[in-house]
């Protein structure tokens, strides 16, 4: 199989590859140079979350909870 890089710099996986591997879109990637030839895209698992709490502490506004009213009605038995 052969791919083409574009202008942008973009390369398309084979929609072959992507079943294989059962890749989905924004999946992440680490790409590394093996030798002078050799590019490795490797398929990472990040949570589904990771790095929010660094975008959230980076806001430049400050943060304050907001209070609630406290809840006078009877607790549920189950």
């Amino acid at each position: 199989m052969t791919t083409v890089l574009s202008k942008k710099g973009q390369i398309v996986l084979p929609s072959a590859v992507r079943e294989r591997l059962h890749l989905e879109p924004g999946q992440d990637f680490e790409v590394s140079i093996d030798d002078d030839d050799t590019i490795v895209l490797r398929r990472i698992s990040r949570r589904p979350n990771h790095g929010l709490i660094d975008h959230l502490l980076a806001c430049p506004y400050p943060w304050e909870t907001p209070s609630r009213a406290k809840d006078s009605s009877r607790k549920l038995t189950l």
